[in-house]
């Protein structure tokens, strides 16, 4: 049962005046801030702030509170940022790892290209937005600050486009949006499909919603609805055409920046190793200097990499290949002809991967993560034979969440 007490906030995740044996995290507090809160276990919720922190703004989005996609909106740039790279420096320090931490990368608002938004019926009509602030209720919203304005301009459709899709009683859709070079491209999920399938009536309506809105695409589950034109992204020299549903960086200029800090790292490389390449975010880059082997769990995605690489003048050779890489890791025996590598693995990470980048003879490894733990231990995985850790850019591209990516550099001692 919830009680309301008292805080003062010592650090984010604050420790409370001796209300429980171990830290109380008190969401919505700032540092050093004292706060009442309705406190509940080792978690807390902020129910006035007494004693304000200097570092405490006004949010820019007005669903700041309820809706759960930001966490961090009230709090200024320069200690958000900072503690964003403190978490990254805890995350090494377990692994007793210490290393050059370079200036962040922050995407600025409106950067966001690709947005999932939940779609649910009510009395008003559809609504479109997150989940609320822990809860499966949804949080409608009009705006969203760090999307791209032509996104945000799209939302009236996108309700209008979600209308029909609550046939059985178990939908709950998902509207997965990208904003490409040639429009705007949905993928829906989460509906259920009585017989196989939406009606004809449904799937009509859907077409209609997405042709008034001059949509690109909309698929349901990866199988077409609507099509206008095929929806691509620039990728370096290269325009790629996005398979459905297809993972990409959710800012594009963050992908940029992150390309072009493992180019840098990998200078001079004539043959390079794309792992977990996705549609080539980095292997189309990289292709411009360096012949480059790419893999990726993803056929389509591997297919959309190799279509995009041969209708691209001037670049090197890239080989593409769908290979389950948890499962089936490429071996230090087929790198023995490769220079370098780059890694940009899921949250879990790819120790088993790691493993083979350390056994083989590579000089250089970049490694991407969107999760600086599971980042760590792979790292170790490397010092522990040799490699050092030369340095390391943190990405800011989830503006206002908890959530912070990194890309490091690997240097092989005497290489």
């Amino acid at each position: 049962m919830a009680e309301e007490r008292e805080l003062v906030v010592e650090q984010v995740g604050a420790q409370g005046d001796g209300l429980a044996a171990g830290p109380i995290f008190v969401a919505g507090a700032l540092p050093g801030e004292r706060v009442e809160a309705s406190v509940a276990g080792d978690r807390a919720e902020v129910t006035a702030v007494l004693a304000p922190s200097p570092d405490r703004v006004a949010a820019p989005c007005p669903h700041f509170g309820d809706c759960g996609g930001c966490a961090l909106q009230h709090w200024r740039a320069e200690p958000y940022l900072a503690w964003k790279v403190e978490q990254i420096r805890l995350a090494l320090g377990w692994e007793r790892l210490e290393t050059e931490i370079l200036a962040p990368y922050a995407a600025p608002p409106g950067s966001r290209r690709r947005l999932a938004l939940h779609a649910r019926r009510g009395e008003g009509g559809v609504q479109i937005g997150f989940k609320a602030r822990r809860s499966w209720r949804l949080a409608a919203i009009e705006v969203c600050p760090v999307a791209d304005a032509r996104l945000v301009a799209a939302f009236p459709a996108l309700r209008r486009l979600a209308s029909p899709l609550f046939e059985g009683p178990k939908s709950a859709p998902t509207l997965h949006v990208t904003l490409t070079e040639t429009g705007i491209d949905v993928d829906i999920t989460g509906v259920e499909r009585k017989a196989g399938a939406l009606s004809a009536d449904a799937r009509r309506q859907v077409a209609d919603a997405a042709a008034d809105a001059d949509f690109a695409r909309v698929t349901l589950d990866g199988d077409a609805l609507y099509q206008a034109r095929s929806p691509a992204v620039r990728v370096g020299r290269a325009s790629v055409v996005l398979p459905a549903g297809t993972f990409l960086q959710a800012v594009a200029e963050a992908e940029a920046a992150m390309a072009a800090f493992a180019g840098e790292a990998l200078a001079g490389a004539k043959s390079i190793v794309d792992l977990y390449c996705g549609v080539g975010a980095f292997a189309l880059r990289l292709a411009e200097t360096a012949s480059v082997a790419a893999y990726d769990v993803s056929a389509p995605a591997v297919t959309a990499l190799r279509s995009a690489s041969g209708a691209t003048p001037g670049l090197k050779s890239v080989t593409g290949e769908a290979r389950d890489l948890v499962r089936r890791p490429v071996l230090a025996a087929e790198l023995k002809r490769t220079d370098a590598a780059v890694i940009d693995p899921p949250r879990a990470g790819a120790a088993e991967q790691h493993r083979e980048l350390a056994k083989s003879g590579l000089a250089r490894v970049v490694s991407v993560s969107c999760n600086p733990t599971t980042f760590a231990r792979d790292a170790r995985i490397l010092t522990d034979v040799g490699f050092s850790l030369a340095r390391v850019l943190p990405v800011d591209q989830f503006l206002w969440s908890p959530h912070v990516e990194l890309v490091g550099v690997f240097e092989r001692s005497g290489a």
